[in-house]
Formats: structure tokens, sequence, C-alpha cells
């Protein structure tokens, strides 16, 4: 179903709106020189592990571990990604390289 250029407008202002509004919500409610409330420091603490732990369970759920290849490929993935995090604290490594990793297992080895 086609969509007309208004509706597609009035669609990426809603988006742009939104994206926009949670950008400068933050900044209004904690100026600069006020106290973060202690709740919103420890939730800003502890949402980031629980929000990966939740993405592993989410992609891992399906893991076919009774099956060839029994998960080797998602688990070696997670371990080298896991790893790297702990050696070097570079998110944009560790997810590189196990993702990397993870493909080339799926694509050329298993």
């Amino acid at each position: 179903m086609p969509i007309s250029v208004t509706m597609s407008f009035l669609i990426i202002l809603a988006v742009a709106g939104t994206t926009f509004a949670t950008r400068v919500v933050p900044f209004l409610l904690f100026p600069k020189g006020k106290e973060i409330p202690r709740v919103v420091q420890y939730l800003g603490k502890v949402l980031t592990p629980a929000v990966i732990g939740m993405l592993v369970v989410y992609c891992l759920r399906t893991t076919p571990v009774l099956a060839e290849p029994h998960g080797v490929p998602e688990a070696l993935a997670v371990i080298v990604t896991a790893g790297l995090h702990v050696w070097k604290r570079n998110n944009l490594l560790s997810i590189g390289a196990g993702t990397i990793l993870y493909m080339f297992l799926i694509q050329a080895v298993f």
C-alpha cells in the first residue's frame, strides 16, 4: 500500500520530533549544576548490564543445542566477545570481532 508524500513527510516529522524530544528531555530534567537523583544514578549503573543480558538471552534463545552444530558457533562468538571486552574494554571491537567470527563460522566452517 503506497503512501502519499504528505504522509511520508508527517511520519518523518513525527520520528524526528520524538527523537529530538528524547534527546532534550534529560537536559531539561537535570540541568548542569543540579544534583542527579540517586535513583537515576542507580538505574544508569544497573540498566546497561541488564539490557545486555536480555539481548544475549534473546539472541541465543533459538540456538539448536541438540542438533548440529550444537551451538558451537554461538558459544565461540560469545566467548570471543566476552573475552575481548574483558581484555580491551572496547565495545566496538568486542561486538565487531564476535560478529565477524560468528558469520565466518556459520558461512565457512559449519
